[in-house]
Parts: C-alpha cells; structure tokens; sequence
C-alpha cells in the first residue's frame, strides 16, 4: 500500500504543524536559531535515547512460532468498526506528517469509511504498513532549566490519524490472546484490563502486612529505567510476542509497524531532515 493509494482515495489538506510564534517566544529559543537548534541539537538529542538495532546474540532461533488464523477466525476491519472511531476523533489534535487532520477525518466519515476500512482490511492482511503511518513529527515542549539544553524538552510525537485509527485494532486482538491464553500471571497490574497501579498496590500490601503479622521480613526493592518505552529492542519485542503464541499474522504486522520508523522535529512549520526510530514502542 503506497502513500498514493492511500492519498488518493482520501485527499489532503495540508497545514503547518507547529509552535506559532507566541509560544516559541514564549518557550525556547527557535525564534533566533531555528535550523541549528533543529538539526544540530534537538534532532539528534531526541534521535539519541535510541538502542542501536538488535546484536547477533538477540536475533538468535526463535523458540516459538505463532499460530496462523483460519480464514474464519481472522479479525475483520469493518466499515462500522472504521466509522465509529472516526467518529469519536478529537478535532482539536494535531495531525501528521501525512497532513491529514483529524477534522477533516471526522467531517467526512461516512463518506472515507468504506475506502478506510479497505485499506485497514488489506494491511491487516497482507502484514504491510503504510510508509506514512511509520513517520512522525516531534514538537519539542520546553519544561524547565536552560532553554538552550535539548534535554530540557519533552519530545511530543505526532503521527499519522488514519494510521493511529488502524493501531486501535491492535491492542484488541493481543488483549483477547492474553485473556484467552492467561499468558500473563495474576500479578501482571501493568497494561491490563481492569488494573492499574492501585490494584497492585493493594496486592502488595496485601502481602507485605501478612508477612509482617507472621514475624517475618519484608524487603523492597524499586527499579526505574531510564528511557523505559524509548530503548525497547524492536528485534525481542518480536520475538517475545511469537514466543507467547500470538498469531502470525499479527506479529507481521506489529513488525512492519516498527520497522523502518522515522521521525523529525517540527518547528514554525520547519521540519529537520529525518532521523531512523531504531527502537522503542511509539
């Protein structure tokens, strides 16, 4: 599926994507250095939490290989299905590097949810990810110290609406491979339905009280991981999902998703030259 393709049966409407000029006063210093603080510092600053691609080591035999889905059990990506999260579109967001805006998304649903739910239906499919829906514009936003240190802006990713749509079907059918599987224990709260950070703080006290009104010890220890989601390995995140059993099907999507990501930084409505997502989760 090509950019043309999929501009041509949905059009577009091209707008800058970017600070305007009060907030650039207002929160950096692109007013009087806008290209060099892009290419030079911010584009290569956002670019370096990135892990480099997988070693050797971990492109190793997979251990597992994921079922492939019978033509009957094969999600489908249904013009309903298309319409209603068109319909639930938030017009104040920001579009893409594609210049499709979620307004006018949401304006024209009924008429692009069928030629949508094409596309979706095909890239599903056939495992292949729009080139569009794999780039991103980074809004840099100034949150404290000097203006001029790159680490003191948080990157804001801005991709694709109509690719972002697509990725809502994604969580589903991993979500539904889990439950039906219980390939995750009890005590995974993370990234699960119907628990989240108080569920698991209740377990461990739950725990930690009984073991102190035995008499026995209780010992914690937190870990945090600097640049968490941005230095995923593209290559073990694969590999885990075909070690759980997801469907094959799946997983080539998920990898076509993740392969060759760009992205640049946006600012005033002038974008630096593109930079390779070499890993992380987007």
């Amino acid at each position: 599926m090509t950019e043309m393709e999929t501009g041509f049966i949905l059009g577009r409407e091209r707008h800058s994507n970017s600070f305007n000029s009060t907030a650039a006063t207002n929160t950096s210093i692109f007013g009087t250095v806008p290209q060099r603080f892009q290419e030079v510092y911010l584009k290569r600053y956002f670019a370096s939490v990135f892990t480099a691609k997988a070693a050797p080591h971990e492109s190793q035999t997979l251990e597992t290989r994921g079922k492939v889905w019978r033509e009957e059990d094969f999600p489908s990506v249904g013009e309903d299905w298309v319409r209603d999260h068109l319909a639930k579109l938030d017009i104040h967001k920001s579009m893409g590097p594609d210049g499709m805006h979620p307004r006018v998304l949401k304006e024209l649903a009924d008429a692009i949810a069928e030629p949508l739910s094409i596309i979706y239906e095909r890239s599903w499919r056939t495992g292949e990810v729009a080139e569009d829906w794999r780039k991103a514009n980074i809004t840099p936003v100034y949150k404290k110290g000097k203006k001029e240190d790159p680490g003191n802006y948080r990157p804001i990713s801005l991709t694709s609406v109509p690719g972002k749509i697509m990725e809502q079907l994604v969580p589903d059918v991993i979500s539904k491979h889990i439950e039906d599987k219980e390939v995750t224990g009890s005590g995974q709260h993370g990234f699960t339905k119907g628990k989240s950070c108080s569920t698991n703080l209740i377990a461990f006290y739950d725990v930690t009280t009984r073991w102190l009104d035995e008499g026995r010890a209780a010992d914690v220890m937190y870990l945090d991981f600097s640049k968490a989601f941005d230095t995923v390995s593209h290559n073990i995140l694969i590999r885990k999902l075909r070690k759980c059993g997801l469907d094959e099907g799946a997983v080539r999507w998920i990898e076509s998703w993740l392969c060759d990501r760009t992205q640049r930084v946006v600012i005033n409505g002038a974008g630096s030259s593109w930079r390779p997502v070499t890993s992380g989760v987007p």
